[in-house]
């Protein structure tokens, strides 16, 4: 039986940092400030640190983020949110929970993000109607930052609220920047199959903004005032526990380290799979912090079918755009449609992704690749 090889290996990153974790959770425990302790302090400053950032806002997890972020800005029932149609249905969810009306916009073929021109198109669109556009959700796909030149600029012509979702890129940069401050807003997740993951849900708004810093704050703890027991505004209950703040800040000693790994893995899949099918293209002011490596191909669930077969796993991220969601039928498709979205939906696999990835394994995973994509 041939053995799988795991898509993502947080054990081999657990051995790695075990004796650290061990004696960051007994901390923890010992002081017994579980939730907001701490630990999340020294990790807000950190993360600002890194992402070069004034102010970073620990949460629950990165869709509460989002939300944070809208619910700051007073987005609610009659202005418009643009998104991307293609991505983890996370973002278009914050803004539908607010009341606050979705509209959908095409994605960049080769980036998989939003495309600037297509968002043009669909901003015009809502010009004379009743609708107010108030904020532009641009999702870093895979790991590759958007083209913040491109959307600040239409943020500030159309005088929209710019905020990156970077659940899937922090540790990347664009334009020599590092995610976190490429936005009004920079949102991103702890969920522990991202790049920097903890061991549970947990998530991060930064800002430069130190007005708005406060508010969130004020919103992540059920928008409380001088005291605990005042509420000044309504909030959520988005708090990061200590215990995964301790996770994050041992995790983010070797993060610059398993961001060269996972590079190192983007270019041998690269030198292996170039030549054979579509594979990730960066920008080339960007780097990626390749959260995910992903393919376009043609005879998708044949390929899938082989490597299956042969214990290599792969997955596809992401099958149903927004549009065509159940729950999402009330979200607006954008004037310039969503062509690119829906093509991609239908061909986009994703492969092994992670710097644990021993290159005798790689090399299994391309061969097998290779094999399915000329038989396919």
């Amino acid at each position: 039986m041939v053995k799988a090889i795991p898509f993502i290996d947080l054990g081999a990153q657990r051995d790695r940092l075990q004796p650290q974790l061990d004696e960051a959770i007994a901390g923890v425990l010992a002081h017994g400030q579980f939730i907001l302790g701490p630990e999340v302090r020294e990790l807000e400053a950190r993360l600002s640190e890194f992402g070069d950032v004034r102010h970073t806002v620990a949460c629950a997890n990165g869709t509460d983020a989002i939300m944070l972020a809208l619910m700051a800005e007073g987005v609610g029932p009659g202005d418009v949110v643009f998104a991307p149609a293609f991505t983890f249905v996370a973002t278009a969810e914050a803004p539908v929970v607010l009341g606050a009306q979705v509209v959908l916009v095409d994605i960049d073929e080769d980036s998989f993000n939003i495309d600037p021109e297509s968002l043009e198109k669909a901003i015009e669109g809502v010009r004379g109607t009743d609708l107010k556009p108030r904020a532009i959700i641009a999702v870093d796909l895979f790991g590759q930052p958007a083209n913040y030149t491109l959307l600040k600029d239409i943020a500030e012509k159309h005088g929209l609220v710019l905020i990156a979702d970077a659940a899937q890129s922090f540790g990347a940069t664009r334009d020599g920047a590092p995610v976190g401050g490429l936005g009004d807003y920079t949102t991103t997740s702890f969920f522990p199959a991202k790049p920097l993951g903890c061991y549970g849900d947990g998530g991060a708004v930064f800002t430069n903004n130190d007005r708005a810093a406060e508010l969130l704050k004020s919103l992540r703890v059920h928008g409380e005032g001088s005291d605990r027991y005042e509420n000044v505004r309504i909030g959520l209950n988005s708090r990061l526990d200590s215990i995964q703040a301790a996770v994050l800040l041992q995790k983010l000693t070797i993060f610059p380290d398993e961001l060269q790994k996972r590079q190192a893995v983007a270019d041998r899949y690269e030198r292996g799979l170039g030549q054979i099918c579509k594979t990730p293209r960066l920008a080339q002011n960007a780097t990626s912090s390749w959260a995910q490596y992903t393919l376009v191909v043609e005879g998708r669930e044949e390929i899938r079918r082989h490597c299956s077969e042969n214990g290599v796993p792969t997955a596809v991220y992401y099958p149903i755009t927004l549009d065509r969601q159940a729950g999402y039928g009330n979200c607006l498709v954008g004037a310039g449609g969503l062509a690119v979205s829906h093509a991609l939906s239908e061909q986009v696999v994703s492969l092994p992704m992670h710097p644990y990835l021993e290159p005798d394994l790689q090399d299994r995973i391309i061969d097998c690749v290779v094999s399915a994509v000329r038989s396919s």
